[in-house]
């Protein structure tokens, strides 16, 4: 095996996915982040969730929003859902795992409040009963997603955005996924400063 050769085609198919997908998701990402951006200024906040690598980049997301991006600001409202071990636990144990983001969803979600849904595959069920409990609260969903869309890809409302990636690899999806995060991140810093570049 020539692992040279093959560590290649991973950034040679890594950069040519991030490329693909730009038409597919610039526009919605812009949505996206006058979505967020609009809720923030209006003392709302963002709730994130997903599984596994997803799980880490909802950690990622609320990070860089309550400390800091890339600018100087204060701090924004963002919560990973996927952090509190003792509330993930329990709800696991006494209810069920579906209702993990769910039930943390009805708690701390209000209207005007947004969701970050993070699923490679789209049909990740707990975080498809989040979407649920977001649309009861009456709060707007942000969905990135991979593949065709999955079962998430169904349930969005007409004022939800979805970013799917044009993708069908785990890994290659999350990349894109990572970037997306970073452009969400970077646009609501713009916005709220008031850059113009």
């Amino acid at each position: 095996m020539d692992l040279i050769a093959r560590i290649s085609r991973h950034f040679h198919d890594s950069a040519q996915t991030k490329l693909d997908a730009i038409e597919a998701l610039a526009a919605p990402l812009a949505g996206a982040i006058e979505t967020m951006t609009q809720s923030l200024l209006n003392n709302g906040k963002i709730l994130a969730c997903g599984n596994g690598g997803s799980a880490a980049d909802a950690q990622h997301f609320a990070a860089e929003l309550v400390n800091r991006f890339e600018m100087e600001r204060p701090p924004l409202a963002a919560i990973a859902l996927t952090t509190d071990s003792s509330t993930l636990t329990s709800i696991a144990n006494d209810y069920d795992y579906l209702q993990v983001f769910s039930k943390q969803v009805r708690a701390l979600g209000q209207p005007g409040d947004v969701l970050l849904a993070i699923s490679t595959s789209g049909n990740s069920p707990n975080v498809i009963d989040a979407i649920a409990a977001a649309h009861e609260r009456e709060m707007r969903v942000v969905a990135l997603t991979g593949k065709d869309g999955g079962r998430i890809g169904e349930l969005l409302g007409p004022d939800d955005i979805h970013l799917c990636v044009p993708a069908a690899r785990t890994a290659r999806i999350q990349e894109v996924h990572l970037l997306a995060l970073h452009c969400l991140c970077d646009g609501i810093d713009c916005l709220l400063l008031g850059v113009e570049e």
